[in-house]
Protein backbone atom coordinates (compact mmCIF):
# COMPACT_ATOMS: atom_id res chain seq x y z
CA UNK A 1 0.00 0.00 0.00
CA UNK A 2 1.77 3.19 -0.78
CA UNK A 3 1.42 6.01 1.49
CA UNK A 4 1.09 9.64 0.44
CA UNK A 5 4.70 11.66 0.09
CA UNK A 6 5.02 14.95 2.92
CA UNK A 7 5.43 17.43 1.06
CA UNK A 8 9.08 18.84 1.17
CA UNK A 9 9.99 22.48 2.59
CA UNK A 10 11.22 24.85 -0.26
CA UNK A 11 13.77 27.12 1.03
CA UNK A 12 13.39 30.58 -0.67
CA UNK A 13 16.14 31.95 -3.04
CA UNK A 14 18.61 34.01 -1.80
CA UNK A 15 18.24 35.77 -5.16
CA UNK A 16 14.32 37.71 -4.34
CA UNK A 17 12.95 40.85 -4.79
CA UNK A 18 12.81 41.56 -0.51
CA UNK A 19 16.55 41.04 0.16
CA UNK A 20 17.18 43.44 -3.50
CA UNK A 21 15.26 45.82 -1.89
CA UNK A 22 17.68 45.19 1.74
CA UNK A 23 20.81 45.81 -0.70
CA UNK A 24 19.56 48.79 -2.21
CA UNK A 25 18.84 49.72 1.59
CA UNK A 26 22.50 49.54 2.44
CA UNK A 27 23.93 50.63 -0.85
CA UNK A 28 21.86 54.04 -0.10
CA UNK A 29 23.50 54.78 3.48
CA UNK A 30 26.22 56.30 1.93
CA UNK A 31 24.54 58.65 -0.33
CA UNK A 32 22.36 59.38 2.20
CA UNK A 33 25.34 60.39 4.20
CA UNK A 34 26.73 62.61 1.03
CA UNK A 35 23.68 64.24 0.89
CA UNK A 36 23.04 65.17 4.40
CA UNK A 37 26.88 66.64 5.65
CA UNK A 38 27.28 68.12 2.21
CA UNK A 39 27.90 71.82 3.64
CA UNK A 40 28.02 70.85 7.00
CA UNK A 41 24.12 70.92 6.17
CA UNK A 42 23.67 74.15 5.50
CA UNK A 43 22.33 74.01 2.08
CA UNK A 44 17.95 73.14 1.85
CA UNK A 45 18.23 71.59 -1.73
CA UNK A 46 21.31 68.83 -0.36
CA UNK A 47 18.69 68.13 2.64
CA UNK A 48 15.51 67.98 1.23
CA UNK A 49 17.47 65.39 -1.05
CA UNK A 50 18.66 63.46 1.75
CA UNK A 51 15.32 63.54 3.09
CA UNK A 52 13.46 61.88 0.05
CA UNK A 53 16.84 59.09 0.38
CA UNK A 54 15.72 58.82 4.18
CA UNK A 55 11.93 58.34 3.20
CA UNK A 56 12.56 56.16 0.30
CA UNK A 57 15.11 54.08 2.51
CA UNK A 58 12.42 53.50 5.28
CA UNK A 59 9.70 52.60 2.65
CA UNK A 60 11.33 49.69 0.97
CA UNK A 61 11.74 48.66 5.02
CA UNK A 62 8.32 48.18 5.22
CA UNK A 63 7.63 47.13 1.40
CA UNK A 64 10.66 44.12 1.73
CA UNK A 65 9.16 42.86 5.36
CA UNK A 66 6.26 42.61 3.91
CA UNK A 67 6.47 40.89 0.34
CA UNK A 68 8.42 38.49 2.94
CA UNK A 69 6.08 37.46 5.06
CA UNK A 70 3.57 37.47 2.10
CA UNK A 71 5.50 35.41 -0.02
CA UNK A 72 7.22 33.48 2.28
CA UNK A 73 10.92 34.53 1.40
CA UNK A 74 12.27 34.84 4.64
CA UNK A 75 15.95 33.86 4.65
CA UNK A 76 18.99 33.99 6.84
CA UNK A 77 20.31 36.64 4.62
CA UNK A 78 17.60 38.92 5.16
CA UNK A 79 17.66 38.09 8.69
CA UNK A 80 20.69 39.11 9.23
CA UNK A 81 21.03 42.07 6.46
CA UNK A 82 17.43 43.81 7.13
CA UNK A 83 18.50 44.56 10.90
CA UNK A 84 22.09 45.84 9.59
CA UNK A 85 20.46 47.86 7.17
CA UNK A 86 18.32 49.47 9.45
CA UNK A 87 20.68 50.39 12.20
CA UNK A 88 23.66 51.36 9.14
CA UNK A 89 20.83 53.48 7.92
CA UNK A 90 19.11 55.52 11.23
CA UNK A 91 22.77 55.35 13.09
CA UNK A 92 24.19 57.34 9.85
CA UNK A 93 20.99 59.55 10.69
CA UNK A 94 21.73 60.16 14.48
CA UNK A 95 25.22 60.62 13.83
CA UNK A 96 24.95 63.06 11.17
CA UNK A 97 22.41 65.16 12.31
CA UNK A 98 24.62 65.30 15.84
CA UNK A 99 27.70 66.34 13.14
CA UNK A 100 25.81 69.25 11.82
CA UNK A 101 24.48 70.66 14.75
CA UNK A 102 20.75 69.48 14.85
CA UNK A 103 20.87 67.17 17.16
CA UNK A 104 22.78 66.92 20.88
CA UNK A 105 25.21 64.46 20.81
CA UNK A 106 24.22 62.83 23.89
CA UNK A 107 21.32 61.85 22.02
CA UNK A 108 23.03 60.27 19.75
CA UNK A 109 25.30 57.97 21.89
CA UNK A 110 22.50 57.20 24.23
CA UNK A 111 20.53 55.52 21.14
CA UNK A 112 23.02 53.98 19.28
CA UNK A 113 24.95 52.59 22.98
CA UNK A 114 20.57 50.74 23.34
CA UNK A 115 20.78 49.91 19.73
CA UNK A 116 24.16 48.38 19.46
CA UNK A 117 23.96 47.00 22.65
CA UNK A 118 21.18 45.45 22.24
CA UNK A 119 22.25 43.30 19.36
CA UNK A 120 24.73 42.26 21.06
CA UNK A 121 22.53 40.92 24.11
CA UNK A 122 20.76 39.11 21.66
CA UNK A 123 23.74 37.24 20.31
CA UNK A 124 24.50 36.59 24.00
CA UNK A 125 21.65 34.88 24.54
CA UNK A 126 20.57 33.35 21.26
CA UNK A 127 21.89 29.73 21.80
CA UNK A 128 19.35 29.89 25.07
CA UNK A 129 16.22 31.32 23.12
CA UNK A 130 14.84 34.12 20.62
CA UNK A 131 13.50 37.60 22.34
CA UNK A 132 11.08 38.78 19.72
CA UNK A 133 10.58 42.74 18.88
CA UNK A 134 7.51 43.75 21.02
CA UNK A 135 5.36 46.49 20.93
CA UNK A 136 7.68 49.05 22.63
CA UNK A 137 10.18 48.66 20.35
CA UNK A 138 8.17 49.00 17.34
CA UNK A 139 6.84 52.28 18.62
CA UNK A 140 10.43 53.03 19.28
CA UNK A 141 11.00 52.58 15.57
CA UNK A 142 8.36 54.53 14.53
CA UNK A 143 9.24 57.56 16.98
CA UNK A 144 12.67 57.67 15.59
CA UNK A 145 11.80 57.61 11.92
CA UNK A 146 9.31 60.32 12.38
CA UNK A 147 11.52 62.34 14.74
CA UNK A 148 14.85 61.65 12.43
CA UNK A 149 13.15 62.51 9.23
CA UNK A 150 11.67 65.97 10.47
CA UNK A 151 15.31 66.97 11.74
CA UNK A 152 16.43 65.81 8.08
CA UNK A 153 14.61 68.29 6.74
CA UNK A 154 15.88 72.43 6.80
CA UNK A 155 13.21 73.12 9.22
CA UNK A 156 15.32 75.69 10.60
CA UNK A 157 17.06 77.00 7.47
CA UNK A 158 13.77 78.61 5.76
CA UNK A 159 13.58 81.46 5.32
CA UNK A 160 10.79 84.17 5.61
CA UNK A 161 7.37 83.50 5.37
CA UNK A 162 8.78 80.23 6.47
CA UNK A 163 10.61 80.57 8.77
CA UNK A 164 8.08 80.27 11.87
CA UNK A 165 6.39 77.26 10.65
CA UNK A 166 9.96 75.73 10.17
CA UNK A 167 11.00 76.67 13.74
CA UNK A 168 7.45 74.97 15.03
CA UNK A 169 8.23 71.83 13.24
CA UNK A 170 11.42 71.72 14.39
CA UNK A 171 10.45 71.98 17.85
CA UNK A 172 7.67 68.83 17.14
CA UNK A 173 10.88 67.13 16.02
CA UNK A 174 12.35 67.67 19.34
CA UNK A 175 8.94 66.46 21.15
CA UNK A 176 9.29 63.45 19.25
CA UNK A 177 13.04 62.88 19.48
CA UNK A 178 12.64 63.46 23.21
CA UNK A 179 9.82 60.45 23.18
CA UNK A 180 11.70 58.58 21.09
CA UNK A 181 14.55 58.33 23.67
CA UNK A 182 12.24 57.76 26.74
CA UNK A 183 10.59 54.79 24.80
CA UNK A 184 14.16 53.88 23.79
CA UNK A 185 15.78 53.88 27.21
CA UNK A 186 12.75 52.32 28.90
CA UNK A 187 12.42 49.18 26.25
CA UNK A 188 16.34 48.61 26.32
CA UNK A 189 15.91 47.92 30.04
CA UNK A 190 13.01 45.56 29.38
CA UNK A 191 14.83 43.62 26.99
CA UNK A 192 17.79 43.37 29.17
CA UNK A 193 15.56 42.08 31.99
CA UNK A 194 14.00 39.50 29.21
CA UNK A 195 18.07 38.29 28.08
CA UNK A 196 18.88 37.07 31.56
CA UNK A 197 15.00 35.75 31.68
CA UNK A 198 15.88 33.89 28.35
CA UNK A 199 19.14 32.65 29.92
CA UNK A 200 17.76 31.50 33.02
CA UNK A 201 15.55 29.27 31.23
CA UNK A 202 17.34 28.34 28.90
CA UNK A 203 20.67 27.24 31.49
CA UNK A 204 17.63 25.67 34.10
CA UNK A 205 16.77 22.97 30.72
CA UNK A 206 20.25 23.06 30.02
CA UNK A 207 20.55 21.32 33.68
CA UNK A 208 17.55 19.34 33.52
CA UNK A 209 18.07 17.61 30.75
Amino acid sequence: MSTPHEPVAVTPSNWNVPNALTTLRIVMVPFFAWALLYDDGQTVLWRVVAYVIFAAAMITDKIDGDLARKHNLITNFGKIADPIADKALTGMAFVGLSLIGELWWWVTIVVLVREWGITALRFWVIRHGVMAAGRGGKLKTLLQTFALGLLILPLRLLEDPWDTVGLALWWVACALMAAAVVVTVVTGIDYVVKALAVRREGQARSSAG
